[in-house]
């Protein structure tokens, strides 16, 4: 009995420091993602060849200039990361759906 006592306020510690799961992409932005290699250079929360997607929902980026900047990067806006290629073969209706889900983000 006094393991569990001890233990609880351990496995409580623990749980209220553990990281926290990323958010879930919707399954037909996942599908996007995919389609249009986005997932090749990006992650949810980790960096990889681009910033990851949390790091760009922070900087609160209407869908529209999220939809330019795929179609004519800018990488004075990511100093740090590969600058990105221009991307004008995604859709404009993927782009906007995949640039509409980037801006609500949070």
């Amino acid at each position: 009995m006094k393991s569990v006592l001890i233990l609880f306020p351990l496995a409580i510690l623990l749980a209220a420091f553990s990281p926290k799961a990323d958010p879930e992409i919707p399954a037909d932005i996942k599908t996007l993602l995919d389609k249009n290699g986005c997932v090749a250079c990006h992650h949810m929360s980790r960096k990889l060849v681009g910033p990851s997607w949390m790091d760009i929902s922070k900087k609160k980026y209407t869908a529209k200039r999220i939809a330019q900047l795929v179609a004519k990067p800018e990488p004075q806006n990511w100093p740090g990361y590969v600058p990105m290629l221009a991307q004008p073969t995604v859709p404009k209706a993927e782009m906007t759906k995949i640039a509409n889900w980037l801006s609500k983000l949070k």
